[in-house]
Parts: C-alpha cells; sequence; structure tokens
C-alpha cells in the first residue's frame, strides 16, 4: 500500500473484510429493549434534555470499547491498517446520509465548536492578509452559540472584521418573522459599501430552540452576495432531514452526539468544493497539514478516534426502528410537541413556536408566577428543579419587551421565563409528568418560592 492509499484507506478492503452482512430485521426493537439500551442512564431522574449532550445507546458503547481496545492492543497495526479505513467508512456513510456530492466534502471532527473555529480561522485569515477590506463584515443570529461568537471574537473582529447580531424573534408566529429580521440584518452589514463576508445560520437555534429555514435564508444570501453561508446545526443530524445540496451552504456542521446516538464528541463538516477549499485547515496542526481538511482532522496526534468509527454502529442501532433514523425524527417531533402542549395546558401557558419550527425539541412557557425575571433565575430555578425534583430541563429567560404588545402572557401576567423539553427515544410520559407536577408544586408555594429556591 503507498502512502496515499494508507492515508486515505482501502474502502473496497475495508467493507470486504470488516462489514458483515446482517440478516434483514424481522421485527423491530421492543420498549423492553429500547430501556435496555439506555439502562445506564442514572435511574430516577427525568431526562428531558437531549439536546444538551445527547445519549448514546448501550450496544454503541460496547462497539466503542471495542475500538478502544483495538488500538490498545496493538496502536501501531490499528494506526497503518484499521484508522483511515475506519474513519473513511464513517465519512462516506455520512456523505450519503446528507446527499453531499463527495466523501471529500464531508470532514469528521470533535463537535461543532471545533468545525467554527476552522470556518472562522480561514475569514479571520482574509482580513488579516488584507485579501478583505477592514470593517466588512460576518451576520449571524443574536441567540447564536456562544462558543461560535467566542471564535468571531478571537479569530475576526481582532483582525478588522465587525459583526452585526439579527435579533431573532420570540415567541414565533411563523417562518416570515425570522426572514424578515435576517433580511434587515443583511443590509446592515452592506451599509456604506461594506461587504458580507460570511452569514452563520443556526438550522436549529439552541436557546430559545426554533427550527431556522436555512434553504431559504441561505437563497436570500447568494441573492444580497454574501460571499460565504456557514449553517451551524449542531443540532441537526438525527432530528430534521439534511440535504446540503439542497441547503446550499458552503459549510454545514451538525455533532452526531446530540441527536444521532453517537458517544461524544464526534460531529461532521460538509465543506462544498470551491476556491476556498485548500484554505480550511484543522486548528490542531499536526504532520497530516496540508493534504486536505478530512485528512487532516482524521489525525491531530494520538487520542481516541473511537467516536468517529462508530457510524456503522449507529446505522445498525437505528435500522432496529421502523422507519429507520427517519421514523425516530417524526416520531420524536410528534411526542415533544404532544409533550408540550400537555404542559402547556397544565399551567396555562403557552409554546415558543408553531409546530413545523421545532423538531424533537420545543420551549413551553412557565408560569408567570414563577417570577423568572433574569438569567440568574432560570439556573437556579434549573438546578432546584435537578436537585428537588430529579428533573433534568433547561431554563430560558426572555426578557420582557419594552412594549408589551405580543408579548405572551398568563392569567397573571407577562411570561419571561420559558423551560426547552426534549424527547429522544427512551423518554416515558412520566418524565414529563414529573416535570409538570413540579412546577405546580413550586407554583402553590408562590409566597415562599424564591426561599424555596434559595434552599
Amino acid at each position: 500500500m503507498d502512502q496515499e492509499e494508507s492515508r486515505n484507506g482501502d474502502f473496497a478492503h475495508y467493507n470486504d473484510h470488516h462489514v458483515s452482512k446482517k440478516p434483514k430485521l424481522t421485527r423491530f426493537i421492543s420498549e423492553p429493549e429500547i430501556r435496555d439500551e439506555f439502562s445506564h442512564h442514572r435511574s430516577g431522574i427525568a431526562r428531558i434534555n437531549n439536546g444538551s449532550f445527547g445519549s448514546c445507546p448501550k450496544s454503541v458503547l460496547a462497539a466503542q470499547q471495542n475500538w478502544q481496545l483495538k488500538f490498545l492492543q496493538q496502536p501501531d497495526d490499528f494506526y497503518f491498517n484499521t484508522l483511515r479505513k475506519g474513519i473513511l467508512h464513517s465519512r462516506t456513510l455520512i456523505k450519503d446520509l446528507v446527499n453531499a456530492d463527495d466523501v471529500d466534502e464531508i470532514s469528521l471532527v470533535d463537535n461543532a465548536t471545533t468545525a467554527a473555529a476552522i470556518v472562522l480561522q480561514q475569514i479571520g485569515r482574509g482580513f488579516g492578509e488584507g485579501k478583505f477590506n477592514g470593517n466588512d463584515t460576518v451576520v449571524m443570529l443574536h441567540c447564536a452559540f456562544q462558543a461560535v461568537k467566542k471564535s468571531i471574537q478571537a479569530y475576526v473582529t481582532r483582525a478588522g472584521g465587525s459583526v452585526i447580531e439579527v435579533q431573532l424573534p420570540f415567541p414565533l408566529i411563523s417562518e416570515e418573522e425570522i426572514i424578515r429580521e435576517f433580511k434587515k440584518g443583511l443590509e446592515k452589514g452592506k451599509e456604506n459599501g461594506k461587504k458580507v463576508r460570511l452569514a452563520i445560520i443556526d438550522h436549529i437555534t439552541s436557546m430559545p430552540c426554533v427550527v431556522i429555514p436555512v434553504s431559504k435564508l441561505v437563497k436570500i444570501c447568494r441573492e444580497e452576495g454574501v460571499e460565504q453561508v456557514f449553517v451551524d446545526a449542531a443540532h441537526a443530524i438525527g432530528s430534521v432531514k439534511i440535504d446540503v445540496k439542497e441547503i446550499g451552504a458552503d459549510f454545514y456542521v451538525s455533532n452526531l452526539h446530540k441527536w444521532f446516538f453517537c458517544p461524544p464528541s464526534v460531529a461532521f463538516l460538509y465543506c462544498r468544493k470551491s476556491n476556498v477549499s485548500p484554505d480550511m485547515h484543522h486548528p490542531v496542526v499536526s504532520h497530516e497539514f496540508g493534504n486536505g481538511l478530512p485528512i487532516e482532522s482524521a489525525w491531530i496526534g494520538t487520542r481516541d478516534y473511537s467516536a468517529q468509527l462508530l457510524v456503522p454502529s449507529v446505522m445498525e442501532f437505528v435500522s432496529r426502528f421502523e422507519g429507520g433514523i427517519d421514523g425516530i425524527m417524526t416520531r420524536n417531533h410528534e411526542q415533544v410537541l404532544k409533550m408540550g402542549r400537555m404542559l402547556a395546558e397544565s399551567w396555562g401557558t403557552n409554546l415558543g413556536s408553531p409546530p413545523e419550527l421545532c423538531a424533537g425539541m420545543i420551549m413551553v412557557g412557565l408560569p408567570s408566577r414563577l417570577r423568572v425575571w433574569s438569567e440568574e433565575d432560570a439556573l437556579r430555578l434549573r438546578e432546584h428543579l435537578r436537585v428537588h425534583f430529579g428533573v433534568e430541563v433547561p431554563i430560558y429567560y426572555q426578557p420582557p419587551k419594552d412594549d408589551s404588545e405580543g408579548h405572551a402572557r398568563d392569567k397573571d401576567g407577562v411570561i419571561t421565563g420559558y423551560a426547552r423539553i426534549s424527547y429522544q427515544v427512551y423518554n416515558a410520559l412520566e418524565d414529563y409528568e414529573n416535570f409538570m407536577n413540579a412546577i405546580n408544586i413550586l407554583v402553590a408555594k408562590e409566597k415562599n418560592l424564591q426561599n424555596v429556591m434559595d434552599r
């Protein structure tokens, strides 16, 4: 095997010798089998926060341990004859899942934060090397993940670029509100002859969680002359259908450990082939530097690469469900809507977005009598629910608008607190009933609520 084959992996050889053909399933996975796959979850916890850290079934964890042992048993053989082939196999499966044209458009990296660094370092170099004019802009949603904002500070603004943050309306009535505000942001980014060098668009925002009409926003970017578009889709794969060609962005990243059942941490980064592609580099420089981002990302020094090798095992796991990953996505969406509506009805509140703008997560208004009046209050309530009720759920503070018109209200006042609930295959009705009852108990203790939460 020559050097190039060693680097890229002999995929045909890998398929012949390492992938056994499984007999076709005669039945789908049962509820007891699902419970067994996630029996390592701590009992007694209403774990309705899959969106933050994801979940990994026991069968995939067992496959991970096999990969880890294979490396430890004979590291040299693993490096030269197994690792690259396995990563190429995973990349090829992802390429087919997201409808990329070429496997070389798919890299596997640690997470969406790493992918953001890759994209934004490239933009930063454009400013630093004088390719872009000073004060040219990056346009993004105000609720973009904090790590992305920090990467912009680290790589773009310090090199002379500026940033426009588009305010995402919330609660939302329709996607037209998003499109209108995004257009305003692009117009602002082009004021005084400036050029928008990069637009960062979330596919599913984190807090508050909303499914963004990415294809429509990318199309608007093209019409408005935006140079590059990066879709931060940390929550997307395993949660919504992805077609990178239909979306049309230059870069698209999604974590495989959030909704796609991989263990932490692994993400795919799609980079559409263009004249920018050779300038994309992994932020950790190893001896593969200059051999293309997929190869650079496949070796950044000695570390545990097992998460990158588990896509075939995940595909086997999801095939046990009726409809595969598409069936899982549909059921998760239907169930989170059902649970969200149950909570909102019990509390007399609202949902943060219409059904078409949510996937496996949805925002549910909390009773105004809880007095969530700051981000600190939101954190305190979240911790109190975890410690005293065994409920794990993120809490979001929505500041009241100067003009109360259009702001969500319940019978007692303006709603400023929202819970982001998730639904994944391991969840059950009792998880959400526990949460519902916990909030009702706290509301019933309204007079002593602040003292209760301080304990």
